[in-house]
């Protein structure tokens, strides 16, 4: 659930990233005194410049968010190793206590 709520996250800030830069890109465009066709020009290798960052920053995120992953599985295996450790290091425990307890009370 809270892995969904981070995905969601997570594009919607990429969306809104690639989105904002098109934006300005194309703003910036507008406002310079320019013929169409150098302002179309422009438009065009802009937003190629922008869809190529974009890429480079979904797939930079991707790789993060793999590692993010992998290391969390990692700990989770970890912490769940070592709850298993104590839980029979109680049983035991709790099992000496009993015997303890009986043979005090038989002797």
């Amino acid at each position: 659930m809270a892995d969904d709520n981070n995905d969601g996250m997570a594009k919607g800030l990429i969306v809104g990233f690639i989105a904002g830069s098109v934006v300005g890109a194309v703003m910036a465009l507008l406002y310079a005194p320019k013929s169409g066709k150098e302002l179309r020009r422009d438009i065009k290798e802009k937003t190629g410049e922008l869809v190529e960052k974009g890429e480079d920053y979904i797939a930079k995120a991707r790789t993060k968010a793999t590692e993010i992953v992998n290391e969390a599985k990692k700990k989770s295996d970890t912490l769940i190793s070592d709850a298993k450790k104590q839980a029979i290091g109680l049983m035991g425990d709790a099992e000496r206590i009993l015997t303890d307890a009986r043979t005090k009370q038989g002797g």
